[in-house]
């Protein structure tokens, strides 16, 4: 993986949900509601709803007025990292849920979150 495809792997995702769901967008190329998403990727409306949320503030998604989702770019040169995405996730998937997995601001979230002490 070139280090412009690990910075965006990185800085967009947060879990593979959130790949699968966009590589889903990017092939079939059409908009989904968020309960197709659900039932395409077997996964909960959590999860969905999290990765949607996440995609959309990454400017690789967006919401339609009638709440489908669509993959459509802020940036259009992110098209060439998310190609480049699609093309190594379906040859090494490891590779990507490696880069996710390591990455070393979602350690340092997880580490300061079990000091976090809630309101009584």
């Amino acid at each position: 993986m070139n280090r412009e495809l690990n910075d965006f792997v990185e800085s967009s995702f947060r879990s593979i949900w959130s790949v699968e769901l966009l590589l889903l967008l990017y092939r079939q190329q059409r908009s989904w509601t968020p309960e197709e998403l659900v039932g395409e990727l077997r996964s909960s409306e959590v999860v969905v709803t999290q990765s949607i949320e996440a995609l959309v503030a990454g400017g690789l998604v967006l919401i339609e007025t009638d709440g489908r989702v669509c993959y459509s770019l802020v940036d259009p040169a992110d098209d060439l990292l998310v190609q480049q995405l699609n093309d190594l996730y379906r040859k090494r998937p490891g590779a990507v849920r490696k880069v996710i997995v390591q990455n070393p601001a979602d350690q340092l979230r997880t580490f300061s979150d079990a000091f976090s002490f809630r309101k009584l």
